[in-house]
């Protein structure tokens, strides 16, 4: 668990432009879905929760005696060639050490091999800002330990990142958290405030294992506890250490913070010589290095990696903090980018347009429309709205006026649902939409609207044989080859006919209703009635022709 966890653009409509037509399935091929749970992740994330929730049962003082200096990870067999600057020598042998070496060759072998293999990219960066803070450059397995050396984990309790830090901890070593950026995933920035938390720590409770502790429970809870023990012994003036593990053997510290420092012995003895228990030694990798670009507004990761000659997701390794794909509005941001790229795309980014930098997309209210109705169409939320459409009153929204959708921010472009046959947005370039099924509508009735089969239509959306629809339920439907509200081919038996200048009717058929015919051609029933001399009270007639705007 991370640190402290106690029970304790401008963007105006001039700048409108429709986002690239393969941005949807380059995002979509490289990056998951924004609220899929990646698998590496989740793996992580189980491990994680186990190593932090484990309660070992004690052992009793003659089996750990027992086992001093004949435990496979302990000081004595560690070898003349292996260093330590944390204190691994005096309690490597320790029992809970030993019971944490077997975790991670036992339940955690295989993330613990994978956790390995991520720690060679990030070591030398972290181990120079622990050096530059004056912190001991063995803490760099403490990040093993909470995180396996992944940006993207969050824990039960909402920590983040590869440090695991709680939102107040973080703001207050000065990372920024907000609706655009969460710095807690940058693994350079979240490096730097955790270096500096951990020597802030270790000056305030006297020892670097008592600072882990602290790391985990918060440093009152560790200093409550040491102000219970009785005076300090005599070894503790030789090694401030010994502190924490006469504090282990009291009641003052809840399990999981007082296994929390032989984790992190049991992570650094296996870390620097993995083969000895049993471990592949991580591959040659490249360190963290990169270049950078300063842009001075909202601007997609899609399009600086298209100017860098990269792909979005390697932006995205590189950058874990932008949320939305895309750097905050109304501010400079510097953009990590590959090594060797960063002139090519200060001057490649220099010759853009305005309007380059992001993809939008624009909405038109229609009646009944909310905030957050077409923040859920678009699948983003009613603030990125908001701050796309400075000025405008989000609850006040008048029918007919235009909204500046901004796409870039989420991992597939727009793609709003289709209610009753509408087709999809400005810009969206998926090979299906979403469906927003009517009342008495039935699958193979959208299958023939559509120029699709009912298998096909159950295999779009995972559907059990004998499973039906029911009204409001939002299902996929292969995409008409036309843009945006142009209406699907007519069926076989066809009810419409062209008139002279290209304008088309229909033939009311009994039981037709004129929302039922707006529906099948993708248009309003307001533009229906306007098309056709129609009031509100007008009532259609089996027989008549209607013309279809």
């Amino acid at each position: 668990m991370g640190p402290g966890q106690t029970a304790e653009s401008q963007t105006p409509a001039a700048s409108v432009t429709q986002p690239p037509a393969a941005l949807a399935e380059t995002l979509a091929a490289e990056l998951p879905d924004s609220l899929a749970v990646d698998p590496d992740s989740a793996a992580d994330a189980a491990i994680l929760e186990q190593l932090a929730t484990s309660d070992p049962e004690p052992l009793d003082s003659g089996a750990e005696e027992a086992s001093g200096g004949t435990t496979p990870g302990g000081a004595n067999a560690a070898g003349a060639e292996v260093t330590y600057d944390i204190d691994v020598e005096t309690y490597g042998t320790h029992a809970r050490v030993q019971y944490y070496l077997d975790f991670f060759q036992g339940p955690a072998r295989e993330r613990m091999n994978v956790w390995l293999q991520r720690m060679p990219r990030y070591e030398p960066m972290i181990r120079a800002k622990l050096k530059e803070n004056g912190v001991p450059e063995d803490m760099v397995y403490l990040a093993l330990i909470e995180s396996g050396y992944s940006n993207s984990a969050v824990s039960r309790a909402r920590a983040t990142g590869m440090w695991q830090f709680m939102k107040g901890t973080a703001k207050l070593y000065g990372l920024r958290i907000d609706t655009w950026v969460d710095e807690r995933r940058d693994p350079v920035r979240a490096t730097d405030a955790a270096a500096r938390h951990l020597a802030d720590l270790r000056d305030r409770v006297g020892s670097m294992y008592l600072a882990a502790a602290a790391y985990n429970a918060g440093a009152g809870k560790v200093g409550r506890g040491l102000r219970r023990l009785p005076d300090e012994e005599e070894d503790e003036a030789e090694n401030p250490d010994a502190a924490f593990f006469r504090l282990y053997d009291t009641r003052f510290l809840r399990r999981e913070t007082k296994d929390y420092v032989p984790k992190l012995i049991a992570a650094a003895l296996i870390a620097k010589q993995p083969e000895k228990y049993g471990f592949v030694r991580p591959e040659p990798v490249a360190a963290l290095v990169y270049d950078s670009v300063i842009v001075p507004d909202a601007t997609g990761l899609d399009v600086l990696a298209k100017l860098a000659d990269t792909s979005v997701a390697a932006l995205k390794d590189l950058n874990p903090h932008f949320l939305r794909l895309v750097t905050p509005p109304r501010q400079q941001a510097v953009v990590r980018l590959p090594v060797g790229a960063g002139d090519l795309v200060t001057t490649r980014y220099a010759a853009l347009e305005p309007k380059e930098r992001v993809g939008f997309v624009e909405h038109t209210v229609t009646a009944g429309q909310t905030a957050s109705t077409i923040a859920r169409l678009y699948r983003v939320t009613t603030r990125l709205i908001q701050d796309a459409n400075p000025g405008v009153k989000l609850t006040r929204l008048r029918v007919g006026s235009r909204l500046v959708i901004p796409t870039s921010y989420v991992p597939n472009v727009a793609e709003p649902v289709a209610s009753s046959g509408t087709s999809r947005a400005p810009g969206a370039s998926s090979t299906t939409i979403r469906y927003r099924v009517r009342s008495g509508e039935t699958l193979s009735g959208i299958a023939g609207r559509y120029h699709t089969s009912v298998s096909r239509l159950r295999s779009l959306n995972a559907m059990g044989a004998r499973e039906v629809l029911k009204a409001g339920q939002v299902i996929r439907v292969p995409a008409p080859a036309a843009t945006v509200r142009s209406a699907p081919s007519a069926p076989a038996k066809a009810t419409v006919s062209a008139q002279a200048g290209g304008v088309r009717t229909h033939l009311v058929r009994r039981g037709e209703t004129l929302s039922g015919i707006a529906g099948k051609y993708g248009v309003s029933v307001g533009d229906l009635r306007a098309a056709n001399g129609m009031t509100a009270s007008s009532v259609l007639k089996a027989g008549a022709r209607i013309s279809i705007p």
